[in-house]
């Protein structure tokens, strides 16, 4: 997978703990966008199914029905 750099600021007593505890901090903000990511896409998601939520379709009976025979 591709990668891009870019920066972002942070609290430099924060930054310091981190160095302290040997915590990779582009490690930590990678899993921190990652996480941010996949908790905006669900729910995306779900806003997505409260706008339209499904909904009994009956062709699908039909459907169903076409296999038992």
């Amino acid at each position: 997978m591709a990668s891009t750099r870019t920066s972002f600021t942070l609290d430099e007593s924060l930054a310091e703990k981190a160095r302290v505890l040997n915590i990779n901090i582009s490690a930590a903000a990678r899993d921190g966008v990652a996480a941010a990511v996949r908790e905006a896409l669900a729910a995306s998601d779900r806003a997505a199914y409260l706008r339209n939520p499904e909904q009994a379709d009956p062709f699908w009976d039909d459907a169903e029905a076409w296999r038992a025979e």
